[in-house]
């Protein structure tokens, strides 16, 4: 396979994948055209690489920037600005489940909390019911978080060990 169509059939199945973590897939295919990219790009380029507009890698760049996968690089003599992708993937993989703990289970956590306050006699059936689904969903996600929390401060190496020895 040539480096030019590896290049786009990654892109491509990166867009995909981004779906799956919450990010748009136009928002994808720009991080993985970076992530390739061994030098920063300027917007046109990117443009033209994706035959996307102009509107759409702006507000695209903007999220990745905000999610902190992509960074804005200003070159001495130059008007445009450029952009690169964070190449080291481990950090781009704690970033994301950062940015999504934040988005989704943040929330969740908080809706939990308020939910379990319920007016009612907590020996009525209906209302134990529901107090006990939301004790249970909560305490869940609860563990979720603190895994993640495990994951985003683990270093990659103790990680991966982890992980090798589980499945020893």
């Amino acid at each position: 396979m040539k480096l030019s169509e590896a290049k786009q059939q990654f892109i491509s199945s990166w867009g995909a994948f981004g779906t799956q973590w919450g990010i748009n897939r136009t928002m994808a295919q720009i991080h993985a055209l970076l992530l390739v990219s061994p030098d920063p790009i300027t917007q046109d380029d990117i443009m033209e690489q994706l035959s996307i507009s102009r509107g759409n890698v702006n507000m695209n760049i903007r999220d990745l920037i905000s999610w902190s996968l992509v960074e804005r690089i200003i070159v001495s003599g130059e008007r445009r600005e450029y952009f690169s992708a964070e190449k080291d993937i481990w950090k781009v993989a704690t970033q994301i489940i950062k940015e999504r703990k934040k988005r989704e289970l943040d929330p969740m956590l908080k809706l939990l909390s308020q939910l379990e306050n319920v007016d009612g006699d907590k020996k009525d059936k209906e209302t134990k019911q529901f107090v006990d689904m939301i004790a249970s969903i909560k305490k869940l996600g609860l563990s979720a978080d603190k895994m993640l929390d495990v994951t985003i401060k683990a270093e990659e190496n103790w990680f991966t060990g982890s992980i090798l020895k589980m499945f020893k």
